[in-house]
């Protein structure tokens, strides 16, 4: 089976997060379909580690890059594939922060980080599957990194692993639309991501999108254990374009809003 990558990375996904478990089981329960509309990773634009390198997992079993995007305040490149043949195989949408565009010390401090291991670490084809391969991590840094990028933070102390997965919302038939969705999810006691409001988004733009807010957990970092966030679970709605044929690429002004599912808050 081509796709079963996307079966081991949900089962991570979910063990770290069980709540999208137990949203996917909710909509179960309700005798709804759950297809996954795309899958999120994150990176450095490191030349062993950049969007270039993850991507060669996917490209491997037939996926295209199909799309290309910029996020400015948040120093991101990033790019989407797609299986040409594989009807439902998820989207893949792979992001890199560009250390660059950072401070010398926010620079030094990441660069620490990842050459605490050999380069060999980063050659592996699985490196999807690796999480952080670096270690405990240091609290101090954590914090200091979320002053200048949450993304870089949470990368920082997750590594490679599924960021989020995401419910299509046009193969649900309850729950068919994202007003919906996001009612039943709220009733259901998740909090959802409100930056730039509950939906991001508009149908004339072909694309809506909604997500909880990451999970809370416990990580150990060498100062001692603290409560991080961890993972979210997306839900997306497509609709058709002039040409009757639906929306298949990503919105940058949305995306933008939902890497903030990750950022870290108090409880």
């Amino acid at each position: 089976m081509p796709l079963e990558v996307f079966d081991i990375l949900w089962k991570d996904y979910t063990k770290q997060n069980p709540s999208a478990q137990a949203i996917h089981d909710l909509f179960t329960k309700e005798n709804e379909q759950v297809i996954n509309d795309h899958i999120a990773f994150r990176t450095f634009d490191d030349p062993r580690m950049n969007i270039e390198v993850l991507s060669k997992k996917f490209i491997k079993l037939g996926y295209v890059p199909k799309g290309e995007y910029k996020f400015e305040d948040k120093h991101l490149n990033a790019i989407h594939l797609e299986h040409p043949s594989i009807e439902q195989a998820p989207r893949v949408f792979i992001s890199e922060l560009i250390l660059s565009e950072f401070s010398e010390e926010f620079q030094n401090t990441v660069k620490r980080r990842i050459n605490s291991v050999g380069d060999a670490y980063y050659a592996d084809p699985d490196l999807i599957h690796k999480g952080s391969v670096w270690g405990k991590p240091l609290f101090t840094d954590y914090q200091f990194l979320r002053k200048e990028s949450e993304y870089a933070a949470w990368l920082y102390i997750h590594g490679f692993r599924a960021n989020h997965f995401t419910v299509s919302i046009n193969a649900l038939e309850k729950f068919n639309t994202i007003e919906k969705v996001n009612q039943f999810i709220k009733d259901s006691g998740y909090p959802m991501n409100t930056t730039g409001g509950e939906i991001k988004g508009v149908p004339e733009k072909f694309l809506q999108q909604s997500s909880t807010l990451a999970e809370m957990i416990q990580m150990e970092f060498e100062e001692g254990t603290y409560e991080v966030p961890a993972c979210f679970y997306e839900f997306a709605i497509r609709y058709p374009e002039a040409d009757g044929q639906v929306f298949s690429g990503f919105i940058a002004a949305n995306a933008n809003k939902i890497f903030e599912s990750t950022n870290f808050r108090e409880k």
